[in-house]
């Protein structure tokens, strides 16, 4: 079933939400050339620790680290290590989370190492997170899940195909509720699957349902393999990929971006949708 949270409890995601911001900011300036991804690690557990928060990536399912950092062909669950040194022309996708009094915020995002990256790279990254936006923007009363599904695939099948030929959506990974924990349900595909438009596999939307929206698109296949550290995802075909997230709450006023330093309302009024007030002031 569903979790469908108070405003309460809206509230306490959104203090979490902050700190996964604060963790990507803190990140993202440390993503330079010559810096290990053990490096952000340490970095995004400072964080968590100055803001008294605890980590939902450690020690999730046996994870070793408290975020997630996939480069180049990495789609997701990338391990942070002393030996993964980042280079020039690299891109890098960190996946962050943080519990505060026991209530989760999750979100991703894709940076370039460094200078000179092909302009499909950086059409990559904007493809992809302007989908997750198109997603977010689908979250409103009345619509069901398959509606956020639809508007993520739509936005990216609109986009012009890149030189590589294609964008893989990728299949076996989705977006997915969450609250109380990290993963709930429902699983979000950030595509349209005819047979999961009827019954508990597409609820309705309504104020209270919380849902972490994150595409994950490639320049190549939709299809991923795990290596043998049982975490790590990488393309078949070896092509780079871009992860984009963000934790969202639906409430009586709109919806609120809750990993967003402004609460979503900058990108989302481009989009003319209005967001929640947010409860933090």
């Amino acid at each position: 079933m569903v979790e469908i949270k108070t405003p309460e409890q809206i509230a306490k995601m959104r203090e979490a939400g902050l700190v996964v911001a604060a963790i990507h900011k803190a990140t993202r300036e440390a993503a330079v050339p010559g810096a290990s991804t053990k490096d952000l690690d340490d970095v995004a557990r400072k964080v968590i620790a100055e803001h008294g928060a605890k980590s939902n990536f450690l020690g999730y399912g046996g994870f070793p680290a408290t975020i997630c950092t996939s480069v180049n062909e990495v789609v997701v669950h990338g391990i942070p290590g002393e030996d993964v040194v980042l280079k020039d022309g690299d891109i890098l996708s960190v996946d962050a989370g943080a519990i505060i009094d026991g209530w989760h915020g999750d979100a991703a995002y894709t940076c370039f190492v460094g200078s000179g990256h092909a302009p499909e790279l950086l059409e990559l990254s904007r493809v992809t997170e302007e989908s997750m936006w198109a997603g977010i923007a689908a979250v409103k009363k009345g619509n069901r899940l398959a509606d956020v599904s639809r508007a993520i695939e739509s936005y990216i099948r609109r986009q012009p195909r890149p030189a590589s030929g294609k964008y893989g959506i990728i299949e076996e990974y989705g977006g997915h509720g969450i609250g109380s924990e990290m993963h709930m349900e429902p699983h979000l595909l950030n595509y349209v699957d005819k047979r999961r438009l009827l019954g508990r596999n597409n609820p309705r939307l309504v104020p209270g349902f919380c849902l972490a929206i994150e595409p994950m698109v490639s320049l190549g296949t939709p299809r991923t393999e795990v290596l043998e550290d049982d975490w790590t995802v990488i393309t078949t075909d070896g092509t780079w990929s871009s992860h984009w997230e963000h934790s969202v709450a639906l409430t009586e006023q709109g919806p609120l971006v809750l990993t967003a330093p402004d609460g979503g309302k900058a990108k989302l009024a481009e989009l003319g949708i209005t967001t929640a007030p947010d409860p933090l002031g």
